[in-house]
């Protein structure tokens, strides 16, 4: 849990100073009588965590002041004063700061510069790992259609399992003829044709 926490102060300290960034006042021209900053300023977004280096001769230097010392050129109740010709000063509060250059009329000539700042930028959001190719979606099953159970069979009046009648006797006999009648009707087929056939001979022969 300790090292976990380490690592996460890690990450929130190094975020921001990957993204910070640097801005030097006046850019090639630096911190210097007869340069508009104003205009300067127009069209930048200054955020906490990036840094304004100030490059000057050993003429100029730089102070921290409020609003009323910056409209006023009044570096007396200055919060921060800076020399040595090279100054970065690290933005660290959302807010508009104010610089001016205490050496007299250096900010009267305009050598005094307002910063507003933003809050830091969110870091970007980490990728989601690729995911692999989905498959295509198959082809909807057509629904089957549910089988229609049968009724069930009416028990008879009594209560017994149903049964078909047994044929009775006289009902086969008279839809199906008997083996024994068969071959009686064959036998007097067959006495039937010799009578005709000797009396054909007969008759041929008389």
């Amino acid at each position: 849990m300790g090292s976990t926490s380490v690592l996460l102060l890690l990450l929130l300290t190094v975020v921001p100073a990957v993204f910070a960034v640097t801005y030097r006042v006046g850019d090639v021209s630096g911190w210097t009588s007869g340069i508009d900053y104003t205009t300067w300023v127009t069209g930048k977004t200054f955020r906490v965590g990036d840094t304004l280096e100030f490059k000057y001769g050993p003429s100029h230097s730089v102070s921290v002041v409020n609003k009323a010392g910056f409209d006023a050129c009044d570096s007396s109740g200055a919060t921060q004063s800076f020399s040595g010709g090279d100054t970065k000063i690290d933005l660290t509060r959302v807010g508009t700061i104010h610089f001016i250059c205490p050496t007299p009329g250096h900010c009267l000539g305009g050598m005094k510069l307002a910063v507003p700042v933003l809050a830091a930028a969110p870091s970007p959001a980490t990728p989601s790992p690729t995911s692999s190719p989905k498959s295509p979606p198959l082809a909807p099953r057509s629904p089957r259609k549910p089988k229609t159970p049968s009724p069930p069979a009416s028990p008879p009046a009594n209560g017994s399992p149903s049964e078909s009648p047994a044929p009775s006797p006289s009902s086969l006999s008279s839809t199906t003829p008997s083996p024994s009648n068969a071959a009686f009707k064959g036998v007097m087929v067959s006495y039937g044709m010799m009578a005709f056939t000797m009396l054909l001979m007969f008759v041929a022969m008389s």
